[in-house]
């Protein structure tokens, strides 16, 4: 753990915030599992249950329209007022009892999913006003950390408590975790500027897609953090494949798997900031990529220890995109546009996951695993080597005004 965690850890703001995300994570996780199988158990229906998760993902499509309201109110405020809100909103999933009704549920969880893009806009605003530059890489990294962890934890908890209490108790638990999450942001020290005068939502909302797309730092950032949960998705959808065919596994061991990936994800998440200063956020998230890709393409190779030692590269790897594009855009963008940048930027990133997984379940029934798994690799080694590339010309392009203006008043002082 780097001084700068420790730092991270130690700042009362940077606490509540993590606390904040951790419970908040927790009842959202375990939210997503029980609801699938509460639809399962009420309708039998398979394509019913996985209609959940895509109730959660879709509004993330409409991310840029939703994060313009981060800009238009104080973040903090804004933040208690949608945990709030979710909290009651979360009471009523306990009407749910026959299959007639499971059109509330869906109704419920179209509506957290439009919350989840609202509180990462304000999130993600709030917090470039409540650390300093020099801390927002190590803390970034923390918050991925909690999620992953979270992640790992919170779904096997949602399902033993449907198991032994149901549905409704699921939901109270999360509608807590909202509450929670309330009060930690509504504890948070926080000097916010007034909101700028508003326009029209759509002005706004375009202005702040136009900034992300023209910026030459962040545009390629956002891009690759999407590529590198899109190629994830492509070859994950193959690991009952590769157990099956190539490692001749049951599929329990693809729990393995992603626990293992989950202790890379809490390494990389740990030394982000570190890494982060001794390097720029376009060499940090190309790294990140190939040593993804590498894990990636070492799932080729039919050996159960070569297969974990990929499993835990891309847990290293595939945080350090988000990461980095996560970073950048709080140092880069003007505080009265950072919420709908943000919520832009989130969009790239997580909205073409849903779709990935869909197309990587269509080619393992039509492809050889090995395929898939060595296309989704090669992806990414091309997607790093790419940023790279348009790093260096994002440093070229930041670096010429700098020297025009030098050669200027070099001309101004001769004159």
């Amino acid at each position: 753990m780097g001084w700068g965690t420790a730092r991270v850890l130690r700042d009362r703001n940077a606490g509540l915030y993590l606390g904040g995300v951790i419970v908040s994570g927790f009842g959202d996780s375990a939210m997503s599992l029980a609801a699938g199988i509460w639809v399962r158990t009420l309708t039998g229906s398979n394509a019913l249950a996985a209609l959940v998760g895509f109730c959660m993902w879709l509004p993330a499509f409409a991310g840029p329209a939703i994060g313009t309201l981060a800009d238009r109110v104080r973040r903090r405020t804004l933040l208690v007022a949608v945990n709030l809100t979710l909290a009651v909103v979360m009471t009523a999933p306990l009407a749910v009892r026959s299959a007639g009704r499971i059109w509330l549920l869906f109704a419920v969880l179209t509506v957290v999913g439009v919350g989840a893009v609202l509180i990462d806009a304000a999130e993600t605003a709030l917090v470039a006003a409540a650390l300093p530059a020099e801390l927002r890489g190590d803390f970034n990294g923390l918050v991925r950390t909690a999620i992953e962890s979270m992640k790992l934890v919170a779904p096997l908890a949602g399902a033993g408590l449907f198991a032994a209490f149901g549905g409704p108790v699921v939901a109270l638990v999360d509608a807590v975790t909202f509450v929670l999450a309330a009060l930690a942001f509504r504890l948070l020290r926080v000097r916010e500027s007034a909101p700028a005068p508003r326009g029209s939502w759509v002005a706004e909302t375009v202005e702040g897609v136009r900034h992300l797309w023209r910026h030459p730092i962040l545009r390629a950032l956002p891009l690759a953090g999407g590529a590198a949960l899109v190629l994830s998705g492509l070859s994950s959808t193959a690991t009952y494949a590769l157990l099956d065919v190539g490692l001749h596994r049951p599929p329990a061991v693809a729990g393995v798997l992603t626990s293992v990936q989950g202790a890379g994800s809490v390494i990389g998440g740990l030394s982000a900031g570190a890494l982060m200063r001794r390097s720029s956020e376009h060499a940090f998230a190309a790294a990140g990529l190939a040593l993804f890709a590498a894990g990636v393409l070492a799932r080729v190779v039919p050996y159960l220890p070569v297969v974990l030692g990929g499993s835990l590269l891309i847990g290293l790897g595939l945080p350090c995109p988000l990461i980095a594009a996560l970073t950048a855009v709080q140092r880069e963008v003007p505080g009265a546009l950072l919420g709908r940048v943000a919520a832009g930027a989130n969009t790239l990133m997580y909205a073409p996951t849903g779709l990935a997984l869909l197309l990587g379940t269509a080619m393992v029934a039509v492809l050889d695993y090995r395929v898939q798994i060595a296309v989704s690799g090669t992806l990414a080694l091309a997607v790093a080597v790419a940023l790279v590339t348009t790093g260096r010309r994002a440093r070229r392009a930041k670096a010429a005004p700098s020297a025009t203006a030098k050669d200027v008043k070099a001309v101004s002082g001769g004159v």
